[in-house]
């Protein structure tokens, strides 16, 4: 059986990740544009964690029949024959799904609305938020195979999400599941959302070029990764969603209907 890495670049818009210098990347695939079933991270991590990958939106056929051949595709990632969307049901969970064919399950988090206490925890044998929302590179020093037993790592990873690793900037507030969490532990109120300013152009061309730098950033970890890996190891890189940075007036994700905010980047294949 392969070991699974999964890691999700917390709201990576596929476009930035084509921007990106991306050499480790590259060595997985050509990156693919793909669909989220969600514009915003918890439900987005929750149909991933029933095995529902980012979709190619196919047109003239049933959604049932795409939903089939996902599940089925397990098979050829893990080496487990027999794989269906029957294995999942009626829990619909991956990893409990690889808990039951001996897989160690661990999960490391970045984003607060992903922390323990949810549900999204419940079938791993190891699940952390980490405690700085920028530690891919504490992720990747925590990740060994000492044993013949096969691992699931499954990673979300928050330097691409706003800020994008700025920090000491004069940033304006932007509110929300986040924002509250962080104001629910000091009792102080959260600003008042119509004292917000909308970003100008340029600020968020500024934006969308650092999100393009976060990827090459995580670009650059993840050559460290595969040398600690098997070669027996497949790995998934994708988005939970996107990102829209005043396209139509927009900024952000969540509940915005647009394109941008559903497009994601995904890459697979066994360690390069």
């Amino acid at each position: 059986m392969n070991h699974l890495i999964y890691i999700i670049m917390d709201s990576c818009r596929f476009d930035s990740c084509q921007q990106a210098r991306t050499p480790n990347l590259d060595r997985l695939g050509a990156v693919e544009r793909r669909y989220s079933y969600a514009s915003w991270t918890s439900p987005s991590h929750y149909a991933m964690l029933m095995g529902m990958i980012p979709h190619t939106s196919p047109r003239g056929v049933f959604a049932s029949e795409v939903y089939k051949g996902e599940f089925k595709r397990w098979v050829e990632r893990l080496g487990i024959e027999g794989l269906s969307f029957k294995s999942f049901v009626p829990e619909l969970s991956l990893p409990r799904v690889l808990r039951s064919h001996g897989y160690a399950t661990i999960a490391r988090v970045s984003l607060p609305v992903l922390n323990p206490y949810t549900l999204l925890s419940r079938d791993f044998d190891d699940y952390r938020l980490m405690d700085n929302h920028n530690d891919f590179a504490g992720m990747v020093a925590e990740i060994a195979f000492p044993d013949a037993r096969p691992r699931f790592y499954f990673l979300n990873l928050g330097e691409t999400h706003y800020p994008y690793m700025l920090s000491g900037e004069n940033l304006p507030h932007i509110s929300g599941v986040h924002g509250v969490l962080k104001h629910l532990d000091s009792g102080a109120a959260a600003p008042d959302a119509g004292e917000q300013v909308f970003f100008p152009p340029d600020e968020m061309q500024r934006l969308h070029r650092q999100q393009v730098k976060c990827v090459e950033y995580l670009d650059g970890l993840l050559g460290a990764l595969y040398a600690k890996c098997p070669a027996n190891t497949h790995f998934i890189v994708t988005a939970d969603h996107g990102e829209l940075f005043g396209e139509e007036g927009y900024f952000g994700h969540g509940p915005i209907m647009h394109e941008k905010c559903f497009e994601v980047p995904f890459v697979e294949g066994l360690r390069p």
